[in-house]
């Protein structure tokens, strides 16, 4: 028992200072809503974090500027991720400010709607673009990046839907699919240097589209009757992190929508 004991006891010293490192994080998108909360939340347990924008500088300089006064390192870097060599670009402009890049969360996304018979083909190249080209290529170039017997970690914020499925968004929810399947595949290609996981979003924050109501009627339908709050993301991602056992696993933050029957499209709800 005693040297069962000793065993153990190494077995949990070797694996505690990778649980507990803070390793330079990229967050695409991360300069606002879902983004922005896991942000700050990597950024309160002492993660170096990346802030990439495309438009909206004024919140990420800002976001930033806020995590580097309370202590915390952060610094924010461009990127179009419908431009192959913006994307390619990204994993070093990080690196240069925070160091070699970790954990990767691709959070950036495009939610437009669009049906069979109305498809619009610059709006299906930027879904596809923005949710499988940019994630695919930031993991390759992070992998290229990757020093030597260091571990990483891909978190891709995907979408319910992906789980129950329904013809409304169409190009949307395809290149969703799309980026479930390959965080499955990635995480068979990248193994076992780097680990690919997912969190799979339903109804957390007003949409552009939606009138005063949608939301609160859209979270009534839900098998739980509540949104996910913001803190769970960032929450999720640390879990993915420290859990060096979990691969091409998808964890729905989503208030049960994924099993629920009356979900917006039957309900007529704007999403």
């Amino acid at each position: 028992m005693k040297n069962l004991d000793k065993k153990v006891f190494t077995v949990l010293n070797d694996q505690e200072p990778r649980l507990l490192a803070k390793c330079p994080v990229l967050v695409t998108g991360g300069a606002r809503r879902i983004g922005k909360a896991i942000v700050e939340d990597l950024a309160a347990h002492g993660f170096p974090v990346a802030i990439h924008y495309n438009h909206s500088i004024d919140e990420g300089a800002a976001l930033a500027a806020s995590i580097n006064e309370q202590g915390g390192k952060a610094c924010v870097v461009r990127a179009d991720l419908s431009s192959e060599s913006d994307i390619r670009n990204l994993v070093q402009d990080a690196s240069r400010h925070i160091g070699p890049i970790q954990l990767l969360v691709n959070n950036a996304s495009l939610f437009e709607d669009d049906r069979i018979g109305q498809l619009d083909m610059t709006l299906w190249d930027k879904h596809f673009a923005i949710h499988l080209k940019a994630p695919v290529l930031l993991a390759e170039e992070m992998a290229k990046a990757l020093p030597d017997r260091e571990e990483a970690l891909v978190v891709n914020v995907i979408d319910q839907r992906v789980w129950k499925l329904n013809p409304n968004f169409f190009s949307y929810t395809l290149s969703k699919t799309a980026l479930w399947n390959a965080t499955r595949t990635m995480a068979q290609a990248l193994a076992p240097q780097i680990r690919v996981n997912a969190i799979a979003p339903g109804p957390t924050l007003p949409s552009e589209r939606q009138k005063p109501g949608d939301f609160e009627r859209q979270v009534e339908k839900l098998l739980l009757q509540r949104a996910p709050e913001l803190s769970e993301f960032g929450r999720t991602v640390r879990y993915f992190w420290e859990s060096r056992s979990v691969t091409g696993q998808m964890i729905a933050l989503d208030g049960g929508q994924h099993l629920a029957w009356e979900t917006p499209d039957i309900a007529g709800i704007t999403e």
